[in-house]
């Protein structure tokens, strides 16, 4: 009894045999201190992160969507999943707070809430500053919607031998597309016109957000007071970028198209290649007529998704389009400029850019060839190429030249960039086009 009422004391005052829970205890410190110092000293194994399955030749290889003809990418187990979101996208009117009407509300809100509920004044590690905003001047695009006899344009450019193409140019497409390389004069350049950080690399099979602010950390006000990438700009609102929603084009906004056609064509790289393509008989020598062979081929709209009327090569290339078929993915969307209103406007989150093909060519400021990931209204870009920097009028002339002359992958030098153009015709039509580095 004496030896019972003790043992009653001793477990009550805790003092009972622990061992095997101290040694459990001490195992788990051990452990723990143990994937600690492996985190620490990288001494983990490096493809722990790599999805199961993984191909490397496979993701290398996976650009964009080939997504005509072909419709749409195989079904990949490694690809990471995208974020849900239904939402209904609109044009781009603003509400009170400056977001576009219609543009994925509801995540912006569950997002913010997210982010400011119950934190008890403790900020998370690692968390991401504010995106900062980027004013843009857009008081003159409302003046393109004005009929042609209230238009003003710029100057016709006299370019004299420089918009004749060569022999050589004429027998070698990656010399012709270089050419419009040197003919854009209207290209910007780095650290004069504008700037970037292009933040953290990673593969595309990688999740998460590897950039710490914006791609574009700043854009001179002068660019959008030029008058190609003005008229451009008054183009980007004129879609709903929904695959599959059939587009309403008014007169107002086909004033625009004309205008910006107009604009364009009196520019050394359009006029170089009406001269390319009128000497290898593919368009009239009539400037007028080529004028509206380019208005046809970039704006008339066809049927992607199982929908007629719903896209256009101008849409789907510069604008983008939010596939929603099955996991919602943005496909399309490959022009700087879309890229930087959007990301001023808050839809677009820029998260790294994607190792190039070439080691040890890592992208800088400097940089005017990019590979990068985002995502826009929610929905992710795994993987897209941009020019950044280029003019519209050097995009629209490049692509329509390799649309033409070229095949699916067009292997061309621009400037101090290898490059193959990749080209996905939609029977007669542009069904995307877009540069990927070699």
């Amino acid at each position: 009894m004496e030896g019972l009422i003790k043992g009653l004391i001793n477990v009550a005052l805790g003092h009972g045999d622990n061992k095997e829970e101290d040694s459990a205890a001490g195992d788990r410190d051990q452990r723990s201190r143990s994937t600690w110092s492996e985190v620490v000293s990288g001494e983990q194994d490096n493809d722990s992160d790599r999805p199961h399955g993984y191909n490397q030749s496979h993701w290398n290889n996976r650009q964009e969507e080939s997504n005509l003809g072909r419709q749409e990418w195989g079904n990949v187990s490694s690809e990471p999943p995208r974020r849900p979101q239904r939402s209904t996208h609109e044009r781009y009117e603003n509400n009170e707070d400056g977001r576009p009407i219609g543009y994925n509300q509801n995540y912006s809100s569950r997002k913010e809430e997210g982010e400011e509920g119950n934190n008890d004044g403790w900020e998370t590690v690692g968390k991401k500053p504010p995106r900062q905003s980027h004013k843009v001047q857009k008081d003159q695009w409302q003046g393109y919607k004005r009929p042609a006899s209230d238009q003003q344009y710029s100057d016709e450019v006299e370019g004299g031998a420089s918009i004749e193409p060569s022999e050589d140019e004429l027998a070698d497409l990656s010399q012709a597309c270089n050419r419009f390389w040197e003919l854009d004069s209207n290209r910007l350049v780095p650290g004069k016109d504008y700037e970037i950080d292009c933040g953290e690399g990673k593969k595309v099979y990688h999740k998460g957000d590897l950039a710490e602010g914006n791609l574009f950390t700043w854009l001179s006000e002068d660019v959008f007071r030029r008058p190609t990438f003005s008229r451009f700009c008054s183009l980007l609102d004129n879609y709903n970028p929904n695959e599959g929603s059939r587009e309403v084009i008014t007169s107002e906004e086909k004033q625009e198209q004309a205008a910006f056609i107009e604009e364009i064509s009196r520019t050394a790289p359009i006029k170089y290649l009406h001269r390319y393509l009128s000497r290898k008989g593919i368009v009239f020598e009539n400037y007028q007529e080529f004028k509206r062979t380019l208005t046809a081929l970039w704006f008339d709209l066809y049927g992607r998704g199982g929908t007629s009327g719903c896209s256009s090569a101008f849409e789907h290339v510069f604008v983008g389009e939010i596939k929603q078929r099955g996991e919602e993915e943005v496909s399309g969307f490959h022009n700087w400029i879309q890229f930087y209103l959007e990301e001023a406007k808050g839809t677009v989150n820029y998260q790294g850019y994607i190792f190039p093909r070439r080691r040890g060519e890592i992208p800088d400021s400097e940089t005017q060839l990019l590979t990068i990931q985002f995502e826009w209204n929610g929905v992710l870009k795994a993987v897209s190429s941009t020019l950044v920097g280029v003019s519209p009028e050097f995009e629209v002339a490049l692509y329509t030249l390799c649309f033409y002359m070229g095949g699916e992958d067009n292997h061309i030098q621009l400037g101090p960039y290898p490059v193959n153009i990749k080209c996905y015709r939609f029977g007669d039509r542009i069904g995307s086009v877009f540069p990927m580095g070699e």
